[in-house]
């Protein structure tokens, strides 16, 4: 269930991790960019918060865009330039893996609580589907769960025995 003091202590969480990712760096392209996924999140669940789905669901899409951008950049700089540089661009994309993964479990949570069990399910076959790295098992395995739960929650019928 999804408190609102859980919103707040995710977002700290968040920016904790990013504070530690980008400790010790002068303000450049990684830490406005880490600050711009910062503001995604925060602006993600004041949406979720204030019951605007879908600008909720759009700031997790600009989190994943962002994310791609920088799987892109590793791809292109991994072999110009020095590790450090890509070692802090990996890291901030996964980050935002993980922060997109973690927030769309977080809707699906949100949709079970308001009793909508298909958009809850939608949401969390998505990150099953999208999240397929070996190091995003995690979130894959807890969305399964999300899902074998909702069922329960949901009083499906499908696969029940009398």
């Amino acid at each position: 269930m999804i408190a609102p003091h859980r919103f707040s202590f995710h977002t700290t969480c968040v920016i904790a991790l990013f504070v530690l990712i980008m400790s010790g760096c002068a303000p450049d392209s990684y830490q406005r960019r880490a600050d711009v996924i910062k503001a995604h999140v925060e602006d993600f669940y004041g949406h979720l918060k204030a019951n605007r789905v879908g600008a909720a669901v759009h700031e997790n899409e600009q989190i994943e865009v962002m994310a791609d951008q920088m799987a892109e950049t590793v791809r292109k700089r991994g072999q110009s330039q020095g590790t450090t540089q890509v070692e802090r661009e990996f890291a901030l994309m996964k980050t935002a893996r993980e922060t997109a993964a973690q927030n769309w479990i977080a809707l699906g949570q949100y949709f079970a609580i308001k009793q909508q069990p298909e958009k809850a399910r939608a949401s969390y076959q998505r990150v099953v589907d999208t999240y397929t790295d070996s190091t995003e098992r995690a979130y894959r395995e807890q969305a399964i769960r999300a899902l074998q739960d909702l069922e329960i929650v949901s009083g499906s019928t499908s696969g029940s025995t009398p």
